[in-house]
């Protein structure tokens, strides 16, 4: 397995980058990383050579960059190199944290879209609270503004693809993020979407799914549009924040008998932090393209780097990607068939 680093997107980048490869590389001796950016920067922190490719290039796409015009003219940069990797067949998966729409536009116009996949769509698994604490995964967090049900169908035919092989659930449940659980709920695209999905035959749709519950385990995988998917993200991001913001002012505030229930409830604390970081699942993937291509959080560090190759590294053991190759061809080919 070959993976295209981007190793100078991010705010800490090169270091946190770098040095989550070498934290994944105890783990995973056998995987080649290939690292664009800077060479003088990245061998800073390069401590085992063994499997490691360093491409030089002085450009870099920054934070502030307007992506599409970003990739377009700035075509040494790490990011587009490393994308370019994966479509030349010199890499199997490109991983960066650097700036969101750049990378989804060097996913959707270099690496490309799977055949018959009308739109990519951004997915992570974000944390449960339930009893199996296993997780849901989560499409579209934002690739999209607008969506037809069409799309709506084809990321919950995806995601249920990526729980079912990656994540190893069995007939993983499908819910339709929607104001109400019944089905006469929605606006006029919730409610197109929602027929689609229960037509489907090759997912198993439960219905919709209520914003208020979806951190509580009542879907393996909840679909929505980008739009809504990313106000969704950012309101949970917002929420964990202040929690535990919540929590560490009213523990300083309340004196010394706080700060020693502070010290007795530690480890219970810890987890509660834990459970809330959603980076120990691995990063956000562009998915329905002909390749892996993985965001994780531009303030990211070297765990949860680790943690996003460990990823990727089972999409390319189960080979997902061919996975849903096949099963778009094998439906084109079904619906030629019926048309005639």
């Amino acid at each position: 397995m070959r993976i295209a680093v981007d190793a100078m997107g991010g705010d800490y980048a090169p270091k946190a980058i770098v040095e989550g490869v070498m934290l994944a590389k105890k783990e995973f001796p056998d995987i080649e990383f290939q690292l664009y950016g800077k060479e003088s920067e990245i061998k800073k922190y390069v401590t085992d050579e063994h499997n490691i490719k360093v491409i030089h290039t002085d450009e870099k796409i920054e934070s502030d960059d307007e992506p599409v015009r970003a990739i377009r003219r700035k075509k040494e940069a790490s990011m587009v190199l490393a994308a370019k990797a994966v479509k030349d067949g010199e890499a199997d998966a490109v991983f960066s944290a650097g700036n969101t729409g750049a990378l989804l536009a060097a996913g959707l116009f270099i690496v490309g879209r799977i055949p018959n996949v009308e739109r990519p769509g951004l997915m992570s698994t974000l944390p449960t609270f339930d009893e199996k604490k296993q997780g849901f995964d989560f499409i579209d967090m934002g690739a999209n503004a607008d969506n037809k049900p069409e799309h709506i169908l084809q990321f919950g035919i995806m995601a249920s693809h990526y729980a079912e092989n990656v994540r190893k659930i069995a007939n993983p449940r499908v819910g339709l993020l929607n104001n109400g659980s019944e089905e006469s709920k929605g606006s006029e695209l919730t409610k197109a979407s929602f027929e689609l999905l229960a037509n489907e035959k090759s997912i198993n749709f439960i219905g919709n799914v209520e914003a208020r519950d979806i951190l509580s385990g009542v879907a393996d995988v909840i679909v929505t549009d980008g739009f809504t998917g990313n106000a969704v993200l950012k309101s949970i991001e917002g929420t964990a924040l202040n929690i535990m913001s919540v929590l560490k002012s009213s523990i300083l505030d309340s004196g010394a008998k706080g700060k020693l229930g502070a010290v007795l409830l530690k480890d219970a604390l810890k987890n509660v932090k834990n459970g809330l970081d959603y980076s120990s699942y691995g990063g956000a993937v562009l998915f329905g393209l002909k390749a892996p291509v993985v965001k994780t959080h531009g303030s990211t560090g070297p765990e949860a780097v680790a943690y996003t190759i460990r990823q990727i590294s089972v999409m390319l053991e189960t080979k997902i990607t061919d996975g849903l190759i096949e099963f778009y061809a094998e439906r084109k080919k079904s619906e030629n068939s019926n048309s005639i």
